[in-house]
């Protein structure tokens, strides 16, 4: 099938076209909003502007598709996105969840609610991208770009982000409970209030990072740089800081009970009685 025929028939009234071989097509500017796409072979395919809010394109062959659309409220359920362009891409209360974004450039693209858990999104660019309140469970993240994200409400429990780039993003009460960020750079990001006990962060860089009033208990900071990090009233009780920099952190009221700081360079922080440590 090719374009003009899927546009006919749609505008006729048809939305099934399950299973369609679009390989390549180009639906630039078109209005297939609630069109039915599951499973359809849509590779390389190009709808630049796009309509497809509310479209079903479950377990649909999207790889190096350009979808600069509409997909807001999108069925993309399993779908392979594998290195599709969906930058500035509107996704709001979309479904991701088990998708394929490998590698995938997401930049600026607005993902509000939209549902990731589970997603495969390794060495994908989701920089400047808007993930306010998305459900994130067990996504795998490794080498992806959040840098200036913002994830604020997210909910990333068990997600896997080690040596993903997160520098200046916004996390402000999101959710990273049992999270691997091992090697990951948070350096000057916002996880005011965040949720992160049980996180693996160990060698991250979270320097000039702002973790007021943070809980980051029981978490694993081996190593871990909180060079002029902001630690107010942080919860680090029952963590693993061995080795860890915390020099001129702001350590005012923050819990550092059964805290393990063996090896931690502590040079000019400010301590939870608010000393300056020497």
């Amino acid at each position: 099938m090719d374009a003009n025929e899927l546009l006919r028939r749609y505008a006729t009234g048809e939305r099934d076209f399950w299973e369609t071989n679009l390989r390549g097509v180009s639906l630039i500017g078109a209005d297939l909003s609630e069109i039915n796409l599951r499973g359809a072979d849509l590779s390389q395919a190009n709808f630049t502007g796009a309509n497809l809010m509310g479209a079903n394109l479950r377990e649909a062959n999207l790889r190096g598709a350009i979808l600069r659309a509409n997909l807001t409220e999108a069925n993309l359920i399993a779908a392979n996105l594998n290195t599709a362009d969906l930058s500035e891409a509107c996704l709001t209360d979309a479904s991701l969840r088990g998708a394929n974004l490998e590698g995938a450039n997401l930049s600026g693209a607005i993902l509000t609610e939209s549902n990731l858990s589970e997603a495969q999104m390794r060495g994908a660019d989701l920089s400047r991208a808007k993930l306010i309140d998305a459900p994130m469970n067990r996504v795998n993240l490794i080498d992806a770009n959040l840098s200036e994200a913002i994830l604020d409400g997210a909910i990333l429990t068990n997600a896997i982000l080690s040596r993903a780039v997160l520098e200046k993003a916004h996390l402000i009460n999101a959710v990273l409970t049992g999270a691997v960020l091992e090697g990951a750079n948070l350096s000057g990001a916002d996880l005011s209030r965040a949720k992160l006990s049980g996180v693996n962060l160990t060698s991250a860089n979270l320097s000039q990072a702002n973790l007021r009033g943070a809980n980051v208990s029981w978490a694993t900071l081996r190593s871990t740089n909180f060079q002029k990090a902001n630690l107010y009233r942080a919860k680090l009780c029952w963590s693993n800081l061995t080795g860890a920099i915390l020099s001129e952190a702001i350590l005012i009221d923050a819990n550092l009970n059964r805290v393990n700081l063996r090896g931690a360079e502590l040079k000019g922080a400010i301590m939870p009685d608010g000393r300056s440590h020497e």
